[in-house]
Protein backbone atom coordinates (compact mmCIF):
# COMPACT_ATOMS: atom_id res chain seq x y z
CA UNK A 1 0.00 0.00 0.00
CA UNK A 2 1.58 3.41 -0.87
CA UNK A 3 1.05 6.18 2.04
CA UNK A 4 -0.23 9.70 0.73
CA UNK A 5 0.02 12.61 2.23
CA UNK A 6 -2.30 15.52 1.10
CA UNK A 7 -0.79 18.87 1.00
CA UNK A 8 -3.80 21.97 0.58
CA UNK A 9 -5.02 25.05 2.44
CA UNK A 10 -8.38 24.04 1.80
CA UNK A 11 -10.22 21.47 4.64
CA UNK A 12 -12.91 20.41 1.63
CA UNK A 13 -10.44 19.60 -0.73
CA UNK A 14 -7.72 17.80 2.00
CA UNK A 15 -10.89 15.54 3.27
CA UNK A 16 -12.40 14.98 -0.23
CA UNK A 17 -9.11 12.99 -1.03
CA UNK A 18 -8.82 11.47 1.90
CA UNK A 19 -12.62 10.26 1.64
CA UNK A 20 -11.45 8.73 -1.83
CA UNK A 21 -8.24 7.26 -0.96
CA UNK A 22 -8.27 6.27 2.46
CA UNK A 23 -8.15 2.56 2.01
CA UNK A 24 -7.26 0.41 -1.14
CA UNK A 25 -4.14 1.47 -3.01
CA UNK A 26 -3.53 4.17 -0.79
CA UNK A 27 -3.31 5.05 2.63
CA UNK A 28 -3.26 8.56 4.20
CA UNK A 29 -0.38 9.51 6.23
CA UNK A 30 -0.91 12.70 6.41
CA UNK A 31 -2.67 15.73 5.41
CA UNK A 32 -0.86 19.60 6.03
CA UNK A 33 -3.15 22.94 5.24
CA UNK A 34 0.25 24.57 4.16
CA UNK A 35 3.80 23.88 2.84
CA UNK A 36 5.84 24.63 5.51
CA UNK A 37 3.33 22.03 7.56
CA UNK A 38 4.11 19.84 4.72
CA UNK A 39 8.01 19.50 5.07
CA UNK A 40 7.70 19.23 8.50
CA UNK A 41 4.85 16.40 7.96
CA UNK A 42 6.81 14.85 5.19
CA UNK A 43 10.51 13.92 6.90
CA UNK A 44 7.99 12.08 9.56
CA UNK A 45 5.65 9.94 7.65
CA UNK A 46 7.55 9.39 4.46
CA UNK A 47 4.93 9.38 2.36
CA UNK A 48 5.28 7.97 -1.36
CA UNK A 49 2.82 10.06 -2.99
CA UNK A 50 2.00 13.72 -2.62
CA UNK A 51 -1.16 15.66 -3.68
CA UNK A 52 0.11 19.82 -3.60
CA UNK A 53 -2.13 23.21 -4.33
CA UNK A 54 0.25 25.63 -5.37
CA UNK A 55 -1.29 28.73 -3.60
CA UNK A 56 -0.76 28.66 -0.03
CA UNK A 57 -0.07 30.69 3.17
CA UNK A 58 3.63 30.21 4.59
CA UNK A 59 4.92 28.35 2.02
CA UNK A 60 3.64 27.95 -1.70
CA UNK A 61 3.74 24.52 -3.38
CA UNK A 62 5.83 25.17 -5.82
CA UNK A 63 8.60 25.85 -3.30
CA UNK A 64 7.03 22.79 -1.21
CA UNK A 65 8.03 20.56 -3.95
CA UNK A 66 11.55 21.82 -3.85
CA UNK A 67 11.85 20.97 -0.52
CA UNK A 68 10.60 17.58 -0.72
CA UNK A 69 11.99 16.50 -3.75
CA UNK A 70 15.62 17.51 -1.64
CA UNK A 71 14.16 15.14 0.80
CA UNK A 72 13.13 12.52 -1.37
CA UNK A 73 13.78 12.44 -4.96
CA UNK A 74 11.71 9.34 -5.93
CA UNK A 75 8.60 11.08 -4.36
CA UNK A 76 5.64 10.93 -6.41
CA UNK A 77 4.04 14.82 -6.67
CA UNK A 78 0.13 15.49 -8.24
CA UNK A 79 -0.20 18.86 -8.09
CA UNK A 80 -4.20 19.98 -7.65
CA UNK A 81 -4.56 23.42 -8.32
CA UNK A 82 -7.14 25.87 -9.74
CA UNK A 83 -4.46 27.79 -11.26
CA UNK A 84 -5.06 26.74 -14.67
CA UNK A 85 -2.17 28.74 -16.78
CA UNK A 86 0.58 27.00 -18.66
CA UNK A 87 2.76 28.88 -16.82
CA UNK A 88 2.35 27.52 -13.28
CA UNK A 89 2.10 24.14 -14.07
CA UNK A 90 5.26 23.86 -16.33
CA UNK A 91 7.24 25.62 -13.36
CA UNK A 92 5.58 22.73 -10.88
CA UNK A 93 6.67 19.98 -13.32
CA UNK A 94 10.22 21.22 -13.54
CA UNK A 95 10.68 21.50 -9.57
CA UNK A 96 9.67 17.41 -9.30
CA UNK A 97 5.70 17.24 -10.23
CA UNK A 98 4.80 14.51 -12.07
CA UNK A 99 1.25 15.18 -12.70
CA UNK A 100 -1.57 18.10 -12.52
CA UNK A 101 -4.60 18.30 -11.78
CA UNK A 102 -7.48 21.09 -12.56
CA UNK A 103 -9.91 21.81 -9.61
CA UNK A 104 -12.37 21.01 -9.27
CA UNK A 105 -12.17 17.68 -9.62
CA UNK A 106 -14.13 14.15 -9.75
CA UNK A 107 -13.20 11.15 -7.44
CA UNK A 108 -13.06 9.54 -11.24
CA UNK A 109 -10.51 12.09 -12.06
CA UNK A 110 -8.64 12.12 -8.58
CA UNK A 111 -8.58 8.40 -9.18
CA UNK A 112 -7.56 7.73 -12.56
CA UNK A 113 -4.48 11.21 -12.30
CA UNK A 114 -3.30 9.23 -9.01
CA UNK A 115 -3.44 5.70 -10.37
CA UNK A 116 -1.66 7.12 -13.62
CA UNK A 117 1.18 9.02 -11.48
CA UNK A 118 1.64 5.47 -9.35
CA UNK A 119 1.71 3.00 -11.66
CA UNK A 120 5.32 2.53 -11.82
CA UNK A 121 5.77 1.73 -8.16
CA UNK A 122 5.21 -1.49 -6.57
CA UNK A 123 2.06 -1.80 -4.06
Amino acid sequence: MLKLMTVDDSNIIRNKIQRAFDSGRFSMVASACNGKEAVSLFKVHQPDVVTMDITMPEMDGIACIQHLMAINPNVSILVVSALSDKATGIEALEKGAQGFLIKPFTEQQLSEALIELTEHLDV
